[in-house]
């Protein structure tokens, strides 16, 4: 097959780490041929990699996709949250096919109308749901698929943020306020929404949530800490979200995403400089620390999600209950039993150690993006551009619940709604 080209922007962990390195490893199928980022270093990082011409680089989406002809075929969008509209509805209609980080939008409305401009211009919209395109999750969906468990009656699932990793990115970093870019329950966990909704295979009719920012804030700071840690607190040797112990000891990897410079002075030098470096009890994160999400599927199938950041590993456990068996995975451990009630006998599938990020999934995606686009499948793929829609306004409609004590919500009353405000 002939091979494809791409644009990237947005060249920050996910954009460069995550997708663009498919195209070093794959590249009869896909190559990088533009980028917009404005980071300097990461701009020239990528365009060495990748052998771009410096005059495809640009600092802005605006200057790429305001060139009199689309550069490629491929736009592969990863700015951050509230960048994400703009150059996705630009792309799409210049008749690129959009790889789009998620979430979609913190805004529902721009969610359905960037659905509604695909449809418009016939495009491929592929939202990086990446945790569909895993063997964990889809070995599960066989599963279940093939009636091994009967009919699913319930299904819980728990995402494991781990404590650092919370810190690290939902406190101190770019997704720690949800102004600046989504709730807690759409950034992190609209992959845990999307999931089960593709487990169970029918759509979430009633939802409710409850949650809060119940450690990281001002309160429970320690008795005279500081703005930074590196400015002397006195609980250095107590805290466990010390950012020089952390960053310079066992994070030292965590540190690319905010300094090109790795060495301990270089980390310390951004430590002293960046959000990355200051207390976690006085930062200005407002995204919550613990959640739980209540649905009700066609059918009456319950499932219930929970995530907290007060774990000793980033994981997610699920447990699936059916008429005819059990299923029980986790997926750090890349290990599934499955348990018939009638043999009594339990199947342990261990699976190979996947090759790339999120289980394999960013390799995935974009092996299968690249295939549909080829085979002009846009709505009957792994992940149409409609199920991401519905799954991102499960997220909405939690948060909401969330916001109005527990209020439960119906997804079709909601998305009708939007979709009235979105046409007035």
């Amino acid at each position: 097959m002939e091979t494809m080209t791409a644009i990237l922007i947005g060249a920050g962990d996910r954009g460069a780490r995550a997708y663009a390195p498919y195209a070093l490893a794959y590249p009869n199928e896909v190559k990088i041929v533009g980028i917009a980022e404005p980071w300097k270093e990461r701009r020239v990082r990528l365009q060495e990699k990748h052998n771009i011409p410096a005059e495809h680089c640009y600092e802005s989406w605006e200057e790429v996709l305001g060139l009199e002809q689309k550069m490629a075929d491929i736009a592969i969008i990863c700015t951050l949250d509230r960048n994400h509209f703009k150059p996705t509805m630009k792309a799409l209609e210049l008749g690129y096919h959009v790889l789009l980080e998620k979430p979609m939008s913190p805004d529902p409305l721009e969610c359905i109308a960037m659905e509604q401009a695909a449809k418009k211009y016939n495009r491929q919209l592929t939202i990086c749901h990446v945790l569909r395109y895993t063997d964990f999750w889809s070995t599960i969906k066989k599963i279940i698929d093939r009636g091994d468990i009967g009919e699913i009656v319930s299904l819980q699932l728990n995402e494991n943020v781990e404590y650092m990793h919370m810190s690290h990115s939902f406190v101190r970093g770019n997704w720690s306020n949800k102004e600046k870019s989504s709730p807690m329950i759409l950034q992190k966990s609209c992959h845990d929404m999307d999931i089960i909704s593709f487990l169970m295979g029918k759509e979430c009719k009633r939802i409710s949530s409850y949650g809060s920012l119940m450690h990281f804030k001002e309160e429970n700071a320690p008795a005279g800490a500081p703005q930074r840690c590196l400015d002397g607190c006195p609980a250095e040797l107590e805290c466990p979200f010390h950012a020089g112990r952390y960053y310079l000891g066992e994070g030292k990897g965590w540190a690319k995403k905010f300094t090109e410079d790795c060495t301990n002075e270089g980390i310390i030098k951004a430590l002293q400089k960046t959000p990355y470096g200051k207390c976690v009890y006085r930062s200005d994160n407002n995204v919550v620390d613990h959640q739980v999400v209540n649905m009700e599927f066609e059918g009456g199938a319950t499932a219930t999600f929970s995530m907290s950041a007060f774990t000793r590993e980033q994981t997610r456990i699920v447990q699936i209950m059916g008429t005819k068996g059990e299923i029980r995975g986790n997926m750090e451990q890349n290990s599934i039993s499955t348990f018939d009630f009638l043999t009594k006998h339990e199947t342990i599938i261990h699976l190979d150690s996947p090759v790339g990020g999120h289980g394999g999934g960013d390799h995935g995606i974009m092996r299968t993006f690249l295939r549909e686009i080829k085979l002009g499948r846009s709505e009957d793929g792994v992940s149409s551009t409609a199920a991401s829609v519905r799954s991102h306004l499960m997220a909405f409609a939690a948060e909401d619940s969330r916001l109005n004590m527990g209020q439960s919500i119906a997804i079709d009353d909601y998305y009708q709604m939007l979709i009235k405000e979105l046409n007035v």
